[in-house]
């Protein structure tokens, strides 16, 4: 994949929409986790360090579903990008309009104006042209470092590099180079960790990945339903009927192409879903009736950790149990050590993978955490991303 990065445009003298990824938690109006703020600092900085250049900064924060809901005011986080970057950034009343564009106008160089949530207008999700154009007016060259949305065409995300040259952040360029390679040339062997509780949300990447890997480590609740597929007990374990044949299709697909896939050998089960129940450790793949599967056993550790020891590329999407329970995470603990310790490329994305790996300490360890869950999920499956795609053929 061919992309212009924000190096190649001359940015000296210029005004620089960009898009960013600020969608942070909060709660009353505080923010709870700033990463995202601070995965988009190398680039806003590197725009600031060019000779009379000025930000106008775009982004999305929730669901105001094309309301002005002041809940979803990105008021917060002008005030904590400003304390990241020891320098002033303004705060505009909204993201289009004469006030907007007029103060757009007069930024001076070094000056940071952060626009008013993008989705308090519904032509921001239906990427309507004339709000995208409105955007555009802003400034003089755009800029896409939002990977987290790049999965959708949306005005600030699509629409707008229809109407300005349009170049990479450094985030989007660091997700591409590292995801890319996995998908087109990667280094073998190869062990793909799928997780998370429903096959029928990662079809798409097992389709994709299963001819690519050499090992694929199935865990999660969506495991059940191919245990089952396979003829095991799952007792009261999650899964999707519907699937079943899916899950079979996928197996039989996997042993033409000379995939090895690991399912769990035994399980970490309780009598009810619940993190008060007393973990039940179940040696053997079959469940008995009245258990429910909650987490990977010692024996299907040791043989993921087998498959991992000389790996060269490894990709971890979803966790291997309910790894919110302290009792049911060592699975999903233990998965997370074993890929930080690999000497080859690891890369883990998805939202709730990611979680685990931030929460239990490995994240510095890893190659490359993906900021994207929906998007990296859509990369895995092959999917072309439209907020990349405009960057492609844009000049």
């Amino acid at each position: 994949m061919s992309i212009r990065t924000v190096k190649d445009l001359d940015l000296r003298g210029k005004r620089v929409l960009i898009r960013v990824d600020f969608n942070v938690p909060l709660k009353e109006g505080v923010i709870t986790d700033d990463t995202r703020i601070k995965a988009a600092l190398p680039t806003l900085k590197y725009i600031l360090e060019q000779e009379g250049s000025s930000l106008v900064i775009m982004s999305h924060l929730g669901r105001p579903k094309g309301e002005k809901k002041p809940e979803f005011s990105l008021a917060p986080v002008a005030k904590r990008l400003s304390e990241l970057l020891g320098r002033p950034v303004e705060m505009a009343a909204d993201c289009i309009g004469d006030a907007v564009t007029s103060r757009a106008a007069s930024l001076k160089a070094g000056e940071i104006l952060l626009l008013e949530n993008v989705r308090y207008y519904a032509g921001e999700t239906k990427n309507d042209p004339d709000f995208a154009k409105k955007l555009a007016s802003l400034g003089d060259v755009y800029v896409n470092d939002a990977f987290g949305t790049a999965h959708r065409a949306h005005a600030s995300t699509e629409g707008v590099t229809k109407f300005l040259p349009s170049a990479a952040g450094f985030l989007i360029e660091k997700e591409v180079a590292f995801f890319e390679p996995l998908l087109k040339n990667p280094e073998h062997p190869f062990v793909a960790i799928i997780g998370g509780a429903k096959v029928s949300t990662k079809i798409g990447v097992l389709e994709n990945l299963i001819d690519k890997c050499d090992t694929l480590v199935i865990g999660g609740g969506m495991c059940y339903t191919f245990l089952k597929a396979t003829g095991k007990s799952i007792g009261k374990s999650l899964f999707e009927e519907d699937f079943l044949k899916t899950a079979t299709d996928l197996l039989k697909k996997a042993e033409q192409k000379g995939t090895k896939v690991i399912l769990p050998l035994d399980h970490v089960c309780a009598k009810a879903f619940s993190e008060k129940e007393t973990p039940i450790a179940v040696d053997g793949a079959d469940i008995p009736e009245d258990l429910i599967g909650m987490d990977i056993g010692v024996q299907t550790l040791a043989e993921i950790k087998n498959a991992l020891a000389g790996a060269r590329s490894i990709v971890w999407n979803g966790p291997m149990g309910v790894f919110e329970f302290e009792a049911y995470a060592k699975g999903t603990v233990e998965v997370a050590e074993m890929v930080a310790s690999c000497k080859g490329t690891t890369v883990v994305g998805g939202g709730d993978s990611v979680a685990a790996v931030n929460k239990f300490g490995f994240a510095d360890r890893i190659d490359h955490v993906s900021t994207g869950g929906g998007a990296s999920l859509e990369f895995l499956e092959g999917k072309v991303l439209p907020g990349i795609a405009a960057l492609e053929g844009s000049k």
